[in-house]
Order: C-alpha cells, then sequence, then structure tokens
C-alpha cells in the first residue's frame, strides 16, 4: 500500500508540473493587457519598462523557472484588474472559506441522500411492484439528461417564486449572514451528485445482490435487513469510492455557474469575474488551484478505495508472482 501511496504521489506531481508548464504558456500567449489596469492610457515605452518589471519580456523559459520559483514562495502574484496591486494569496484567503464551507455541505448532503435513495432503488427492486425503483430512475434520468445550468435556473426560480419558498424566505441572491439565502446554492450544487451517486450504488447493490454468497445467506434464514446490511451495501460501496473524485469535480464545476448565478463571493465568481476583466494573473492563479484540487481529488479516491477495501492489492500487477 505504501508503494502505490508514493508512486501515485510522484504521479500527481509530474502530471501537477505538466499542467503549470501548458498554463503557464497558453497565458503567456493572452493579450499583454490583461496585465495593465490602464493599458489605453500608457505610452509604449511604459508598457515596455512594466513589461520588464514582471520579467515577461525574459525568454519564456526564465520566466518558467521564475513561476516555479514563485510557486515554491507560495507566491501567487499580485493582481492587475480585479484589486490592483493586492496580493493574490490575500484575495483567496478571503474568497476560499465561503466556496470551501459550500462545497462541503453540499457534498455532505449528496452522499447522505444520494446512499439513501441508492439502497431504497436497491431494495424497491425485490418488491412487487418497484415503486421505489421506477420513481427514484425518473429522477436520476431527468437529472442526467438535463443540462445542468437548466435545473441550476429552475431551482433557483421555482424556490424563489413559489409560495412555499416565499414563506420559507427564500431569495434569488446569496448573503452571506443569511443562513436561509444558501438553501438553494446548496440545493443546485448537491443535485447533481445525488442522482450520481444513486444511480451507481443502485447498479452495485443490484449486482451484489446476485451472487452466489447472497443466495445462500438467504437460504440459511439471514434477514434480508442484515444481508442487506453487512454484505449487500458494504461490498458495492467499495467500487462507489472511486467515484468520490467526480463527485468532486462536478460540485466544483458547478460552483462556476451557480456563484455567479446567486452572486456568492466565492471561488467561483471570482473566476468568472477574473475572466471578464481579462485579470491575467489572477486566471492564472485560480485555475492552477482549480487543477491542484482536481488532481488531490483523483489522488484521494484511489487511496481511499485501498484503504475501504483492504484486500484490493497495488503493490503488484494482476498475474504476478
Amino acid at each position: 500500500m505504501t508503494k502505490y501511496i508514493v508512486k501515485r504521489v510522484l504521479r500527481s506531481v509530474i502530471t501537477m508540473l505538466i499542467i503549470i508548464t501548458i498554463l503557464f504558456a497558453l497565458l503567456r500567449m493572452m493579450p499583454i493587457e490583461g496585465y495593465f489596469e490602464n493599458f489605453d492610457k500608457m505610452t509604449e515605452i511604459q508598457v515596455q519598462a512594466k513589461l520588464n518589471t514582471l520579467g515577461l519580456n525574459d525568454p519564456l523559459p526564465v520566466q518558467l523557472m521564475n513561476f516555479y520559483r514563485q510557486l515554491l514562495n507560495l507566491d501567487l502574484g499580485v493582481s492587475n484588474k480585479y484589486r490592483i496591486g493586492v496580493s493574490i494569496n490575500e484575495i483567496i484567503a478571503e474568497k476560499i472559506p465561503i466556496s470551501l464551507r459550500l462545497g462541503v455541505i453540499s457534498l455532505a448532503i449528496a452522499l447522505t441522500v444520494g446512499l439513501t435513495l441508492g439502497i431504497v432503488m436497491a431494495r424497491s427492486t425485490r418488491t412487487r411492484f418497484k415503486i421505489g425503483d421506477k420513481l427514484g430512475t425518473v429522477f436520476i434520468v431527468l437529472i442526467q439528461a438535463m443540462p445542468a445550468a437548466v435545473y441550476h435556473i429552475l431551482i433557483q426560480f421555482a424556490g424563489s417564486q413559489s409560495q412555499f419558498g416565499k414563506n420559507l424566505g427564500l431569495k434569488m441572491l446569496f448573503e452571506m449572514e443569511d443562513p436561509i439565502t444558501w438553501i438553494l446554492p446548496v440545493i443546485s450544487l448537491s443535485i447533481g451528485n445525488i442522482a450520481y451517486y444513486a444511480m451507481w450504488l443502485r447498479r452495485y447493490m443490484v449486482d451484489e445482490s446476485n451472487k452466489d454468497y447472497i443466495r445462500l445467506a438467504r437460504a440459511k434464514g439471514v434477514p434480508n435487513s442484515a444481508i442487506s446490511r453487512r454484505h449487500v451495501f458494504r461490498n458495492a460501496f467499495v467500487p462507489l469510492v472511486q467515484y468520490i473524485p467526480n463527485s468532486i469535480l462536478l460540485t466544483l464545476m458547478g460552483s462556476l455557474y451557480v456563484e455567479s448565478l446567486y452572486s456568492i463571493p466565492g471561488m467561483g465568481g471570482l473566476l468568472v469575474t477574473a475572466i471578464k476583466l481579462q485579470d491575467n494573473t489572477l486566471v492564472q492563479a485560480l485555475v492552477l488551484i482549480y487543477a491542484v484540487i482536481s488532481i488531490a481529488g483523483l489522488l484521494f479516491g484511489d487511496i481511499l478505495m485501498g484503504i475501504v477495501d483492504p484486500r484490493i492489492s497495488f503493490a503488484k500487477k494482476e498475474g504476478a508472482r
């Protein structure tokens, strides 16, 4: 297990270096206006002086090494347009707690509701009319077939404009100090993952319940609740662990739109604003952070899968002796 973890960490570091290099090269192809707060009012001499100060006139390999050196010092640079001259570290430190809290709450709800729905659907397949499975399948198909942007807007409009939403105090815009305004963004971020977890858990539980050892347990008179809890769910959950990083990525991607939709002052809204303003340094820092989170999520999923089921051996390839 240790050997596998070391190998995966090294592979993740190499992947991260490749992403940083590509990101750096692509952003250096962007218009230089993104490095100036008042480019239209500057003379050519002033522009070149600023580019020299930023090191942007140096050869690309030199710029890349300087960029790596900055990252090792945890220096992401300063904003050129969003908040002129302010350290990006300071800007992100203000924004990331909001996005992190929103994401953690959404993932916790998605896991709880999604796994519960998956269990209900799997058990319902053994009943006569299979009502739970049919209703759950309709929900999953609707969510999977519909573009995320569509149901985000529907949730916002229905939640804030319905009589129930008005009575509850739901609003279309987010307010940091009002917990009620967190409800719609959390639902918007979690609903896709709910369908995702329910679909895969239902599939794995149905497959597991048809295996020979489960039939033998039923033949011996073991209660269905004990079989479902101790064997079916436990073994079905192991392959589901690998999808946790995907749900993290879905939450990250969803937050880009949801935070803009509800005017949430978090990381997602910040990235959209930075792109609109063409603040190259801020865009570079935010994309880099999202890439790090994504790779860390994938690494965490691989390691977690090995921890959940110690029978899985990663040290040797299949068939090795």
